[in-house]
């Protein structure tokens, strides 16, 4: 939790440029502070609405950062400018390239079988000298699993890493992190989504121009209209409604 944190429709955010949450980041990482950093989009403002328990652990996580440009464009309209937007696929990236020179060790944990490694490889080859502390995709239904969790747990301890990146999707990485980072005991712990997909070439990222101008969102919706469709032209769409809920408050 930083200074600059300001009231957000039904949340907080840590309103910091990248570069000033790259330092905060290190700093938890010197000092061996448990923390947990997520990058908050719409999706998760409107859950936050009904989703007490999510609500809670992003109100007690380390960083909450803005990701996604409506969330900017929300709070110009409020009248209180964030300084940047700062997503997960870039995050990541920007991260290992700081803990390749410093010998920072990182785990990937998440997404299919396989595919972890594989985004533990290219990160690997394009930041020479990167220390990959261990990476595991758990099977499906681990979360309800406790030996599963266990085995986790000890493996990530066992592991010393500095930094761990979990992609499981909205709120299981998020829940784990929270229920699990005082066992596990690694200083950064950061709830990604679809990142580790990205990373690994298995989704693809819009073009640099759709993202600058804050249609990311329409290009996923075009490549997977049977998983986005909901998500972004029904779900979403309730984010409408709490932004005059909470136009007084902010």
């Amino acid at each position: 939790m930083t200074q600059n944190r300001k009231k957000f429709m039904n949340t907080y955010i840590d309103d910091l440029t990248l570069e000033e949450a790259v330092n905060h980041i290190e700093m938890c990482i010197q000092k061996r502070k448990i923390s947990h950093v997520i990058t908050l989009n719409v999706d998760q403002i409107v859950r936050m609405e009904w989703d007490k328990r999510f609500r809670k652990i992003c109100d007690t996580c380390e960083l909450l950062l803005v990701d996604g440009h409506p969330l900017l464009w929300i709070a110009k309209f409020y009248g209180m400018p964030f300084k940047q937007k700062i997503c997960g696929s870039d995050l990541v990236p920007i991260l290992c390239e700081l803990a390749a020179p410093k010998k920072y060790s990182v785990f990937f944990l998440g997404a299919a079988p396989g595919v972890a490694q594989l985004a533990a490889n290219i990160m690997a080859k394009k930041y020479p000298g990167l220390i990959i502390a261990g990476t595991y995709s758990p099977p499906l239904g681990f979360d309800k699993d406790e030996n599963e969790i266990k085995h986790i747990n000890e493996m990530l301890y066992a592991s010393q890493a500095d930094m761990l990146f979990v992609g499981m999707g909205v709120p299981k990485q998020d829940i784990f992190i929270h229920e699990n980072m005082n066992i596990y005991q690694i200083p950064v712990s950061f709830s990604i989504g679809g990142t580790i997909d990205f990373i690994a070439g298995k989704q693809g990222r819009a073009p640099k121009w759709m993202r600058k101008i804050g249609f990311e969102w329409l290009y996923r919706l075009i490549k997977d209209p049977r998983r986005m469709v909901k998500r972004y032209l029904v779900d979403d769409l309730k984010i409408i409604r709490l932004i005059f809920k909470y136009r007084k408050i902010n």
